[in-house]
This record gives structure tokens, C-alpha cells and sequence, in this order.
């Protein structure tokens, strides 16, 4: 039984979408957001930059790492813990140390949704919250079919794919602020990194709006499919995206 309301199965080498279900339906989808803001930052930033965490960063919901305003980290440790354990503020330090601010970032991310022909994402925030355009109505989302098309595009046509590879398939990663004072660990949540054969890479997510959401590549062989699923059922089927 599939339980997503909207699902794509994608041939990852050649784009073409081989199954979907309401796979062109633009839906919330919640910390897979977090693919753009770490390919973005790869491309855009320097692994080595030190970024500074604002006051606004500190204030993201759970899930977060904990940080607190006026640290400041390494770009290359946040994404793991962007990627790894999807926390909240960690994006939106990483987006104010590209873009200088949130919104400048969702710029980015939309612009490059457009240069990749994705026509119906929408970003807003770094981090996947829910939101809304208060000037439009539009809300952050997108469909599975464009969502497996941003993970194509991070695994086989970015620049900077290896980096984005070395993250997404982390078993884990501990790091600490500049200042050495605080220590962290990070572990890995995709867990079909454990659990299938050929699995490289994949991000999850989840808000209220979203529901339980999933974008994940597997190589089989010579080929590679993307796997794209939105809205899988609420709490508590947290299962039910696996």
C-alpha cells in the first residue's frame, strides 16, 4: 500500500518519471527542503567559512542543535547537522551565512529551482517550516516530481555533487564551535542507508502541514531511482514513509 498522497519514482539518469501518484500536485515539503539549502551552500559558500549564529537562528522550533546567538561554527559542520539530524536553526545560520538573511536565501533557492525547470516549488525558508507568502498566499512547497528532480540534480548535475554525497552519507559526525567550548554528535536518520541495498542518499521530513515526507536515491545495477513521497500519514505513522 502506498501511503503518500503524492509519489514519483524517477529514473535518476535520464529524469524520466516512471511512476507517480498526484506526483504533479504542489504540496508542503517540510526538512526535504533541506537538499536545496545544503547543495546551495556547497555551491555558493566555502566549507571553511565561519558563519555567526543570529539571534533569529537561535529561535527556530524543534528540531534543533541547541545553538546560541553569537557562536560562531564552521559552514562544513552545520551541514551535517543540517543533513544528518535536520536540525532547524543550523539551516537558517547557514542561509544567513550565504545569503545574508533568510529571505535573500529563499531567493537563491528559488532561482535555482527556475534554473533547474522546476515550475512549481516554491521556498520560503531554509529549513522546510511551514509558511506562507504573505503578499501572494502561496505556500512553501512543491511536487514529487520537481522535489526528485532537485535530488537529481544534487547527486549528478551540481558542481559540487561529491561534497553533497560525502554529507548525505555520513553515518555520523561530531564537531564542536570554534571557540572549542561545546561539543555536538550528529547521526544519520535516512535510515534506508542502513536498511537497503544501494541506498546513497535521501533526506526526511515532517511538519503538521507536511505530514511525513521523503526523498531518497537507490543505485541498482547500472541505474539509479529517485523515490519521491509527500503527505505520508501524521502521527503517529512515522513508519509508514519507509
Amino acid at each position: 500500500q502506498l501511503y503518500a498522497q503524492s509519489a514519483v519514482l524517477m529514473d535518476a539518469d535520464s529524469g524520466r518519471v516512471l511512476f507517480e501518484k498526484n506526483g504533479y500536485e504542489q504540496k508542503a515539503m517540510a526538512s526535504t527542503t533541506k537538499i536545496m539549502t545544503c547543495i546551495l551552500a556547497l555551491e555558493e559558500g566555502n566549507p571553511e567559512d565561519l558563519v555567526e549564529v543570529s539571534a533569529c537562528a537561535a529561535s527556530m522550533p524543534d528540531v534543533q542543535l541547541g545553538i546560541r546567538e553569537g557562536e560562531k561554527y564552521y559552514l562544513k559542520d552545520l551541514l551535517y547537522s543540517l543533513m544528518l539530524e535536520s536540525h532547524n536553526d543550523s539551516a537558517v545560520v547557514v542561509a544567513e551565512g550565504i545569503a545574508g538573511s533568510v529571505e535573500a536565501f529563499a531567493g537563491l533557492m528559488n532561482q535555482k529551482a527556475r534554473d533547474i525547470g522546476c515550475r512549481d516549488t516554491f521556498f520560503i525558508t531554509p529549513n522546510g517550516l511551514d509558511a506562507e507568502d504573505p503578499d501572494t498566499g502561496r505556500i512553501h512547497s512543491t511536487t514529487a516530481a520537481e522535489l526528485a528532480g532537485i535530488l537529481r540534480y544534487c547527486l549528478f548535475q551540481s558542481p559540487e555533487r561529491e561534497g553533497f554525497l560525502r554529507v548525505t552519507r555520513a553515518p555520523s559526525h561530531a564537531f564542536s564551535d570554534v571557540s572549542g567550548t561545546r561539543t555536538f554528535s550528529c547521526v544519520n536518520h535516512n535510515a534506508l542507508l542502513t536498511t537497503t541495498k544501494g541506498a546513497i542518499s535521501g533526506k526526511t521530513g515532517f511538519t503538521a502541514g507536511a505530514g511525513y515526507c521523503y526523498v531518497g536515491a537507490v543505485k541498482k545495477g547500472e541505474k539509479t531511482f529517485i523515490a519521491a513521497l509527500l503527505g505520508c500519514g501524521w502521527p503517529p505513522h512515522r513508519t509508514y514513509k519507509w
